[in-house]
């Protein structure tokens, strides 16, 4: 297992809670049928911690499984990963 900074890990998951808040938030105004913009406000804020999330995790994971990875001498299949992740992230 990858070494990950407790820190890291912490930072992880409070955006994860911060993210579900907002999801059960979402719910519950379209069960209540309340006013559209102001649920898309809401998924736009969950749109934003879920890519801060994301955004960490990749930080990390360079920090420690991509730098492990070009030490160990395979270069070429850690940077193509993330070329692959980085299209799926685009769009």
């Amino acid at each position: 297992m990858t070494y990950r900074p407790k820190d890291t890990e912490e930072r992880i998951d409070h955006r994860l809670k911060i993210s579900k808040g907002h999801l059960e938030k979402v719910i519950k105004m379209v069960d209540n049928h309340e006013y559209c913009i102001d649920i898309i406000h809401q998924i736009i804020a969950i749109q934003e911690a879920l890519k801060a999330t994301s955004d960490l995790i990749l930080e990390n994971h360079l920090n420690t499984c991509v730098a492990d990875a070009i030490r160990k001498g395979k270069t070429k299949s850690a940077i193509d990963e993330i070329m692959e992740i980085m299209k799926k992230k685009q769009v």
